[in-house]
């Protein structure tokens, strides 16, 4: 995996993916694209601001084999996006969905009907209605309470366990190669964040 994409969105909440970005690009020599439907500034929950590298619609071209997705109360799926999961599912390439928007839509997409998740959207309410849409998109059988669920080459995370989000990743891409080295990393994450 040399290239990584990141789906980004007005509103997003940055902070869960800018560590993920940071260490891959920094540790592990990939190339950060980050990807939005419009080539427009976005503007972050954090008030930063992000430009595209490029389209969703142009990631068909590129040679990627990972796209994380950020959080947000963001339900704006189209199909451009829908045809990018599952070009890098069929590649069995990793898909990252942390937090509401991105495990929403990676259900959206169906790729959450044959594994197992996380998400913070445990019901449908109202609120998420309003947002995401009339229809609840999650396969609830495969629904695991737990802040992280690695299921073959899907990874999806509860926002603020975005530190354990991304060793997740960092180990599919093999640049955490074992649960040691997994666990070493994340013991010295919460003694520095302390």
């Amino acid at each position: 995996m040399n290239e990584v994409l990141f789906f980004i969105f007005d509103n997003m909440t940055d902070y869960e993916i800018t560590f993920a970005m940071h260490m891959l690009n920094t540790e592990g020599n990939k190339k950060i694209i980050t990807i939005a439907y419009e080539n427009e500034m976005i503007t972050g929950r954090s008030g930063a601001l992000y430009k595209p590298h490029r389209l969703v619609n142009d990631s068909k071209n590129i040679d990627a084999d990972a796209l994380i997705i950020c959080g947000g109360w963001y339900g704006d799926f189209r199909q451009e996006l829908n045809d990018l999961i599952n070009t890098i599912d069929k590649k069995n390439g990793l898909l990252g969905g942390i937090c509401g928007a991105g495990t929403y839509m990676l259900a959206k997409s169906g790729v959450l009907d044959k594994n197992s998740y996380t998400t913070p959207i445990v019901d449908w309410t109202e609120k998420h209605h309003e947002v995401f849409g009339p229809v609840d998109p999650f396969e609830r059988n495969n629904y695991v309470n737990e802040n992280v669920v690695r299921s073959g080459n899907v990874i999806t995370s509860l926002g603020h366990t975005f530190i354990e989000f991304t060793a997740e990743i960092l180990e599919w891409s093999n640049l955490l190669s074992n649960n040691t080295e997994k666990n070493d990393f994340l013991d010295y994450m919460r003694i520095r964040t302390r």
